[in-house]
């Protein structure tokens, strides 16, 4: 998180350390977590039986996620989390100002990750699509293929394609660009 720590024990509980203004580092008690993420000033962690456990700042609505169920992974924003779920479908609470929580009709998603103000997910197709604020190129991904792992930042997302190269989105050109990196 912004400033605080959570990490996932091998028991399936949680510890957190760090700024715990909003009692995002309240984790104590909770069980059978098999991930964990962290936003700016809340947590979650997600169940092996699929729900989702939250706490901290709840301003914006980013902690409301006690109803959902069959989540498979769990994305934090900002302000803004980000549920998987068994079927490929994704749900999102909290501060919506950019549009990044818009991603009810993504169908077939295999991974969700979170920047600042933005949302992306990778399809079972190796399709990336976002959604958000997209003031830094942060969503300029519609031409990417053949991705095998998506992660973001604040203000970029990063991809890997199947053939090892890594893509990011380039925050001066509002577009993307291969790195130059071969993973393997």
């Amino acid at each position: 998180g912004a400033s605080h720590a959570v990490g996932l024990r091998k028991d399936g509980t949680a510890a957190a350390a760090g700024k715990n203004e909003s009692g995002q580092c309240r984790v104590n008690g909770w069980e059978h977590v098999i991930s964990v993420a962290c936003g700016a000033a809340h947590t979650v962690g997600l169940r092996k039986d699929g729900t989702v456990a939250a706490a901290g700042d709840n301003k914006y609505g980013q902690c409301q996620v006690q109803e959902w169920s069959g989540i498979v992974a769990v994305a934090c924003g900002d302000c803004h989390t980000v549920g998987l779920r068994k079927d490929g479908t994704v749900v999102a609470a909290g501060r919506n100002e950019y549009g990044q929580c818009k991603v009810e009709e993504w169908r077939e998603v295999t991974a969700v990750a979170c920047g600042y103000g933005h949302t992306a997910g990778l399809t079972r197709s190796g399709r990336v699509m976002a959604a958000g604020g997209n003031y830094y190129g942060q969503c300029c991904v519609d031409s990417w293929d053949r991705v095998i792992a998506l992660t973001a930042l604040p203000k970029r997302t990063a991809a890997v394609r199947e053939d090892g190269t890594v893509f990011c989105t380039d925050n001066a050109a509002a577009s993307s660009k291969h790195l130059g990196w071969k993973l393997f």
